[in-house]
């Protein structure tokens, strides 16, 4: 590469990288996308994993009965869109996703990481959905029995050493 061709592409590699950053579209549809790729279905909208990902716009973040059990107790994933509802303003709600901690196996972390565009379309997609349904059944502490079917999440009993 000649003198002038390196330093047109380290000029223009510069200006690139030191351009500001383009604020992403904030729309319902791209909240819709977001909680596909995110997962947010995976859990809180009931038999999206078992129907392979056939989204029931019913049912669709509403939540499920169906319990996670571990060594936390058993837990469930919630109704988002009573949760949207709850917060009352996508800043509300941009400030609650930015700090909420959740048992496991919520990757609350993962939330926390999201862009803000993200966060805000999230919000719009959620609340576009309807009618809020009724909240997810209450946690259940260790050692007691939950009233719903649930999946039982044990670390593998470890050798010793």
């Amino acid at each position: 590469m000649g003198t002038n061709r390196r330093t047109v592409f380290v000029l223009a590699t510069l200006a690139f990288m030191g351009a500001p950053a383009v604020a992403a579209e904030v729309s319902a549809k791209r909240g819709a996308q977001v909680a596909v790729t995110s997962g947010c279905h995976d859990c809180h909208t009931a038999n999206y994993l078992e129907t392979g990902g056939t989204l029931d716009p019913a049912l669709a973040l509403k939540g499920t009965v169906l319990g996670w059990q571990g060594p936390w107790g058993t837990t469930y994933a919630a109704n988002l869109r009573l949760v949207a509802r709850e917060k009352g303003s996508e800043d509300a709600f941009l400030a609650y996703a930015r700090t909420f901690q959740a048992r496991p196996p919520m990757p609350f972390f993962n939330v926390h990481a999201m862009d803000e565009s993200d966060l805000r379309s999230l919000y719009l997609y959620i609340v576009s959905l309807g009618e809020a349904g009724d909240p997810a059944p209450e946690y259940v502490p260790p050692g007691e029995e939950p009233k719903t079917p649930y999946i039982v999440v044990a670390p593998p009993t470890m050798p010793k050493g």
